[in-house]
């Protein structure tokens, strides 16, 4: 009985750490065009090629005049659906409202592709 308990107490913490470990935001995102550990970008798109990414699958953003491909994200987004309301468009607003912790701030750039066109 003792035996079913350990194991029973290793399981548990080996699925908690499952939820409590970050899992990689960088997934996904082999063809970002980030200059080698600068965090700048090297691409400049469009509003118009940033319209066309707007859904589940692809979605980009774009904040504060930087391009962000979120697509890698939207599942993982802890407001759900919200991600997707300006998909393919400005989500400036929406990201600095006060739903987000300052947390944001530094997970978003390991999703910026790039800047936007005037």
């Amino acid at each position: 009985m003792e035996i079913l308990i350990y194991v029973s107490l290793v399981v548990l913490l080996g699925l908690g750490a499952l939820f409590v470990i970050p899992r990689s935001n960088r997934k996904g995102k082999g063809n970002a065009a980030h200059l080698a550990g600068s965090g700048k970008t090297s691409r400049s798109y469009t509003k118009k090629e940033v319209s066309t990414h707007n859904t589940r699958k692809d979605c980009w953003i774009i904040i504060k005049d930087k391009v962000y491909d979120v697509t890698s994200y939207v599942e993982e987004h802890p407001g759900g659906d919200a991600i997707l309301n300006n998909a393919g468009d400005d989500s400036t607003e929406g990201f600095f409202g006060p739903q987000h912790g300052t947390r944001v701030f530094d997970i978003i750039e390991d999703f910026c592709i790039g800047k936007l066109k005037d």
